[in-house]
């Protein structure tokens, strides 16, 4: 039996690049394993060269035989063929709509969100604006461009004191792990706050910041997904930095989460809920904040590309549910098929006679 080709595109042009070095070599490893699969390790460097094994390539955009075109060496010209691309790219210029905008030129079926699912996953203010129209609840929340910032900034400062209060959490509109969030205790350190997040965007988000613990759901599927069981996230800093994710390793986890049976149904409902109003595919880790006292619950974000080492909290939910981490990844080329194949039966043309 022929084996299923999967480019896994990694590094990338962002500041989740190590992150997406430490993902992408557990899912090749895992890969591999099943057997089945032959893996094209894709690696994007930081000024956006994409080489295989050291040898310059591209993506070529052709009907029928897209896949990755050789640019030099003794194989230049050549078409390898690819029938599954895995993107391991956290952040922009990979999580954000942008590579998958492409790989849909190039009718190539691809792991996770489309172009929609990704961008308003990876931009906080449009997600937040989303979850509201869909009447799921998020935290008190301000939003401003550099723009806003250069020219109100006494007045900008003052707003966010009086509506937000302190300790308030400042994120650049887009990136993951943490990258740029600060947390700010009064107006010197929110200023400080504010300039490091635009050090990686253009808009910055203030949210207020939330009572309750730190919960994390995982969800697979694509028009029906599914949710896996929730867990807690025990930072071993003052919030889940990047330092407390990747660094430190002294965070605790506690899978599944010592939540009530209504509070635990609630959040995986929410986790669903979340994915399907961005129109995400594939996968996504839903982050939450969870009071049991009040029984209030406000959703963080989504994260349509999560952090997948062995250690991950996506694929660590999903074995807590029964699904292990080289099982994970058959379904979720499975649904990447599943997904082209739907998309591939829709009219792209439209004939008036």
């Amino acid at each position: 039996m022929s084996k299923t080709t999967i480019a896994v595109l990694h590094g990338g042009r962002s500041g989740e690049h190590e992150v997406s070095l430490r993902s992408a070599a557990s899912i090749m490893d895992g890969l591999r394993d099943v057997g089945h699969y032959e893996v094209l390790p894709v690696f994007i460097s930081r000024e956006g060269i994409w080489t295989l094994e050291g040898v310059r390539v591209a993506i070529l955009p052709e009907p029928g035989v897209g896949g990755l075109y050789v640019l030099e060496g003794e194989k230049a010209g050549e078409v390898i063929p690819v029938d599954v691309v895995f993107p391991v790219l956290h952040g922009t210029y990979g999580e954000d709509g942008t590579v998958q905008g492409l790989l849909e030129l190039a009718r190539i079926p691809y792991v996770g969100a489309g172009v929609p699912g990704s961008a308003i996953g990876m931009d906080k203010i449009l997600m937040k604006a989303g979850l509201l129209a869909a009447g799921l609840p998020v935290g008190p929340y301000l939003w401003f461009t550099v723009a806003d910032w250069e020219e109100n900034k006494k007045q900008l400062l003052k707003q966010i004191e009086e509506e937000l209060a302190f300790p308030c959490f400042v994120k650049p509109a887009n990136l993951g792990s943490s990258v740029g969030i600060s947390k700010a205790y009064d107006s010197a350190q929110l200023e400080k706050a504010i300039n490091e997040a635009l050090q990686y965007d253009r808009r910055v988000l203030v949210e207020k910041m939330l009572t309750g613990c730190e919960i994390e759901c995982s969800v697979l599927g694509n028009d029906r997904p599914e949710a896996s069981v929730p867990g807690e996230i025990i930072p071993c800093n003052d919030f889940y930095d990047y330092s407390a994710k990747y660094l430190d390793d002294n965070s605790g986890l506690e899978i599944p989460a010592k939540l009530a049976p209504e509070t635990i149904k609630k959040v995986r409902e929410m986790a669903v809920q979340t994915f399907i109003a961005l129109d995400c595919a594939g996968l996504g880790r839903v982050d939450f904040f969870v009071d049991e006292k009040t029984g209030e619950m406000w959703i963080i974000e989504i994260n349509t590309l999560p952090g997948f080492t062995s250690i991950s909290m996506y694929p660590k939910l999903w074995e807590a549910s029964g699904i292990s981490f080289n099982e994970l990844l058959q379904k979720l080329v499975k649904l990447a098929l599943e997904r082209f194949s739907q998309k591939e039966r829709l009219k792209t043309t439209f004939d008036p006679s």
